[in-house]
């Protein structure tokens, strides 16, 4: 009976402490911003309901984004940004996996901000393209929060910006990522 318990305790321990080594949030914050500097207005968007997991042990991360979650200024530049450049029903997420270079560089029970290079795919618009970025993961009293900022071609991504408009939405766009993750399983 003993020995029964000492294995349910040590298969606990083991679960409870793997939890641990997984981090998540449904509540990322991405920015996408595609202004020139002859933008008669901002071409911007902010997505406040991005889903992001890491694993702290192997630095495996993924992000899944909603295209329709985006939300502009303007009701015409959602429109055409989900119709006419993103085609959002067509190709309703984004999603990018990767891994972060060296995991073991970071100590998550320490406070502390950690510079990172992420290496990965990222899928857009129904095409998939290496990515490698740096970012920051910051530990504070326990919370883990994860930021990059990176640019992509549009062209890359069959987005194609039409000649009449070239002058007023960039080629590339900048994209911001922001998200404060917790424990996964709480």
């Amino acid at each position: 009976m003993k020995k029964i318990l000492l294995v349910a305790i040590a298969l606990f321990l083991g679960a409870s402490t793997n939890a641990q080594d997984k981090y998540f949030t449904k509540n990322g914050t991405i920015t996408f911003d595609a202004t020139t500097s002859t933008s008669p207005e901002k071409v911007a968007a902010v997505n406040k309901s991005v889903t992001c997991v890491l694993d702290s042990k192997t630095g495996n991360t993924q992000f899944s984004v909603l295209m329709k979650g985006f939300e502009f200024e303007q009701a015409l530049m959602r429109e055409h940004f989900h119709e006419n450049y993103l085609e959002s029903e067509k190709f309703p997420k984004a999603l990018f996996k990767g891994q972060i270079i060296n995991p073991s560089q970071i100590n998550y029970s320490k406070n502390g901000n950690y510079d990172v290079t992420v290496k990965g795919q990222l899928t857009m618009h129904g095409l998939t393209k290496d990515v490698e970025t740096n970012g920051k993961v910051s530990v504070n009293n326990g919370k883990i929060s994860i930021a990059s900022k990176f640019s992509v071609l549009l062209n890359d991504y069959g987005i194609e910006v039409p000649r009449l408009v070239s002058d007023k939405v960039a080629k590339s766009a900048s994209i911001k990522v922001d998200c404060s993750l917790q424990v996964l399983g709480n």
